[in-house]
């Protein structure tokens, strides 16, 4: 046989491998079934709203839909704010669990829709809650898709993990008031690279706020924003290190001691 004809029968056993779909079939049913749940959920609140013309409901990709979202829900929040809430709190926690972006617009909603400390309360429980769900998800379906998606950034997610153990608290603080990592990323890898759900609840509770007192506080003048980018001026990232570096300085004293 020659050099074309192995090739050829190279390229034939190697190609199933590249373009295997990472899931089992009983891990794309939990995934599956974890998303019928939040879509019977949205149903449930869609149905208990009043009948009226719902074509704005849509997940926000643009500061333009987003004031086009708060306009049309200002007018349904003081009614049925309970519908509001709880619609609220599903699309967030959908949004965290599969890790679709664009969490940070219903963090600016919250601000425009429910004023500052509502809002900071409702985002960072939501986040949490959607973090949290993202993590349990993973525990069981997660490994084949970072393995196969993010190899190397999850290689050094756990090498980092393993060198900090004694202070991971501090140092999933500083993940979490930094963009070292992203967060959607943190929530996947973390129950892959064995960080406790203990520490990693705590971290994501206490290291969202900043962030999401930043985000929510600038909801309130939505008009007024022309990208998101505006939402992170260099004061506000130069703070949320200042807070990261703090919190990660007691792990790295006594890693020096030792």
């Amino acid at each position: 046989m020659g050099k074309q004809g192995l090739n050829t029968v190279e390229q034939q056993s190697v190609a199933p491998t590249a373009s295997k779909f990472p899931l089992s079939f009983w891990e794309a049913t939990v995934a599956s079934t974890v998303a019928l749940v939040f879509a019977v959920g949205l149903l449930g609140v869609y149905l208990t709203m009043p009948d009226s013309d719902y074509s704005f409901l849509k997940l926000p990709r643009t500061l333009e839909d987003l004031q086009l979202l708060r306009d049309n829900l200002e007018s349904y929040t003081s009614d049925y704010t309970a519908q509001v809430l709880v619609g609220y709190c599903v699309v967030y926690i959908f949004m965290q669990t599969f890790m679709i972006p664009g969490t940070v617009f219903m963090s600016l909603l919250a601000g425009a829709l429910f004023g500052v400390f509502k809002g900071v309360a409702l985002v960072v429980f939501t986040a949490t809650a959607g973090a949290s769900s993202c993590y349990f998800l993973s525990k069981l379906i997660g490994r084949p898709i970072l393995s196969s998606l993010w190899p190397e950034k999850l290689k050094f997610f756990q090498t980092q993990v393993a060198k900090r153990r004694k202070g991971l608290l501090n140092y999933m603080l500083f993940l979490r008031l930094t963009p070292t990592l992203p967060n959607t990323f943190i929530n996947f890898a973390s129950p892959i690279v064995d960080v406790p759900y203990h520490i990693f609840f705590l971290a994501t509770v206490i290291g969202l706020i900043p962030a999401a007192y930043v985000t929510v506080k600038a909801g309130l003048a939505l008009g007024e924003l022309q990208s998101v980018g505006d939402l992170y001026d260099f004061n506000s990232i130069a703070t949320l290190f200042l807070i990261g570096v703090v919190s990660v300085t007691p792990t790295l004293i006594s890693k020096n001691e030792s």
